[in-house]
């Protein structure tokens, strides 16, 4: 423990924004920042020892091992064509309806992001099938970038969640709990965001025309159409919920199997494995280096006893515990402005988690709290990584079309956030169901 803790995280938080803004990535500025205070405050050879552990410690970590391993998984399926089955699906059951394959995107998002875990590949994914369905039959372009930028969030929300795994790392949860945690507040996020296009295409009928409506026939060709897209769901989530497999052995069968999914597939090439292997390891690599550089700037916050202090200062505040919730949250949502939503949650856990536990918050109730937050900032402008994303696969679209086209779904996401936020047994009953 040092004198003024606070000076201490101050000028910490500052050096690593320095760095930041000298374009150094935001692992490697963090474990700058925390080997450097860690040998001002106990000495250069036990800052060592936690700069030569803590990468050891994250690589031997079971939880982590699985994120690549879901990264393939979203890779091969994305590649063999699974997604636009999902989509297809959902499309022929109700794309007949007014505003019915803006709908079909977002429970297709959603059925992909059961599989991939991450909402940058569900969006790009999801602008390459639904974006050309949609504008041939005379959607209007708002609501059909919104419905693929805001259903494109939704994988990390839908378990398996990368997001979740990091989080659970971090805050030294069971990953299992968070991905049951996530289920019912899924199933709510997709059904607000169904009643959402149902309002739009209400106030706006021009932009969400109707279709014709698919035989019993077509729909049941197309959920045969979509056996590798259900076998794959079916082993991964039964098999995990069911405790036949483990998280991590879940997640290596879904990777083989849409692996050879993949391979019986016509995209099959070695330029597409390359590309499917070299994406899976940059993110891979980003992930783990945040996440070591998060664990020894964690251990500099430690030393200097700020998370003890601000705690105290909070807890003394008078603010009552949800208004203090709430301004977190807020905080959540201009840092997601301002850096990539991840890199947020990363920085900031070592001193928020502490200070929501001491509420007597859940510690799994918050952490779909915290990814629902994250959520929300993937479509925020000014970064919005979604909606850039969005933008690269379709560069003739103007980002304020792609940013007005999510307003409605980012209503959806706040009365959502409401109802979790009155009611946070709709997020523990299932994990308390399950232990």
């Amino acid at each position: 423990m040092v004198d003024q803790p606070i000076l201490w995280l101050s000028g910490g938080m500052l050096a690593m924004l320095g760095l930041i803004a000298l374009h150094i990535p935001i692992g490697v500025a963090m474990a700058i920042v925390g080997f450097a205070g860690t040998s001002l405050i106990i000495g250069t050879g036990p800052a060592l020892s936690v700069l030569a552990v803590e990468p050891v410690t994250a690589l031997s970590s079971l939880d982590l091992a699985t994120i690549p391993l879901f990264l393939l998984m979203g890779g091969f399926a994305a590649a063999s064509g699974i997604s636009s089955d999902l989509f297809n699906i959902a499309a022929r059951f109700i794309g007949h309806r007014r505003g019915g394959l803006a709908m079909a995107t977002v429970m297709g998002s959603a059925g992909f992001g059961a599989i991939c875990g991450s909402s940058v590949a569900t969006t790009a994914s999801m602008a390459k099938i639904a974006l050309p369905e949609m504008q041939a039959r005379g959607y209007g372009t708002s609501i059909s970038v919104g419905a693929i930028a805001g259903g494109g969030g939704l994988a990390i929300l839908i378990p398996p969640s990368i997001i979740m795994v990091i989080y659970a790392v971090l805050t030294e949860q069971f990953v299992l709990d968070l991905f049951v945690a996530g289920i019912v507040p899924g199933i709510i996020a997709v059904s607000l965001y169904t009643v959402a296009i149902m309002i739009y295409a209400r106030m706006y009928p021009e932009t969400s025309p109707t279709g014709e409506r698919a035989t019993l026939a077509q729909r049941f060709r197309s959920i045969l159409a979509a056996w590798r897209a259900m076998t794959t769901i079916l082993v991964v989530t039964v098999g995990i919920y069911a405790g036949v497999v483990t998280v991590i052995e879940a997640a290596s069968l879904g990777a083989f199997m849409t692996f050879l999914f993949w391979l019986g597939s016509k995209n099959a090439s070695w330029r597409g494995l390359f590309e499917i292997a070299r994406d899976t390891l940059a993110v891979t690599g980003m992930i783990l280096m945040m996440v070591i550089g998060a664990h020894v700037l964690s251990y500099f916050v430690t030393l200097t006893d700020a998370p003890n202090v601000i705690v105290d200062q909070v807890s003394n505040s008078g603010l009552p515990p949800m208004g203090i919730i709430l301004l977190l949250m807020a905080m959540y949502i201009v840092l997601g402005a301002i850096f990539d939503s991840v890199a947020a949650m990363v920085l900031t856990l070592p001193f928020v988690f502490p200070l929501v536990m001491n509420l007597g918050y859940d510690p799994i109730w918050w952490g779909i709290i915290n990814v629902m937050i994250i959520e929300i900032a993937a479509v925020t402008p000014p970064i919005g990584i979604n909606v850039f994303v969005m933008h690269a696969a379709a560069p003739h679209i103007a980002l304020k079309t792609i940013f007005r086209g999510i307003v409605p779904f980012l209503m959806a996401d706040f009365v959502r956030l409401a109802i979790l936020l009155a009611f946070p047994v709709v997020v523990t009953f299932l994990p308390a169901l399950v232990r």
